[in-house]
């Protein structure tokens, strides 16, 4: 068996990629212009890679008789990814998705450590492949991001 903090990690990890999912969806849909098509479909793309993550995550836990967080557990935490009033917005969605992304980089992190002190490498195995899709992710916003004047 793994440690306490593993599983706990696991838990919070697998909240946030459901969460992300919604958020991903709600902002691929919401998002209107010409501008913000690619990111749409970059938003589109990631949702199925995001609730791979869960399906991963959740598989793990079960794995280490655990059950992943349902509905009941959930608390939401990605204020800056929620859908702006001005559905043209193109730039707080990156944001937001950069905000994401870099909180979601340091989970996997985290879980790497903890994972790594437990002596569980199938979760430390698990944790790298994720954080690679993570940081992969982040390059992608960061390059939208650079599209767009600074603000």
């Amino acid at each position: 068996m793994t440690s306490e903090r593993v599983t706990e990690l696991l838990q919070r990890a697998y909240s946030d990629e459901i969460e992300t999912v919604m958020n991903y969806l709600t902002n691929s849909i919401v998002l209107d212009g010409v501008s913000a098509e690619e990111v749409k479909q970059s938003l589109e793309a990631d949702v199925q890679e995001e609730l791979n993550h869960a399906q991963l995550l959740g598989n793990r836990l079960k794995q280490l008789d655990e059950r992943p967080p349902a509905s009941a557990d959930f608390e939401a935490r990605q204020e800056s990814l929620q859908p702006p009033e001005d559905s043209t917005d193109v730039v707080s969605v990156i944001d937001g998705v950069l905000d994401a992304e870099e909180d979601a980089i340091q989970m996997y992190r985290d879980l790497i450590t903890a994972a790594t002190d437990a002596d569980d490498p199938v979760t430390e195995d698990l944790a790298v492949t994720i954080l690679s899709d993570e940081e992969a992710h982040r390059t992608e916003f960061r390059g939208f991001r650079r599209e767009y004047k600074q603000d």
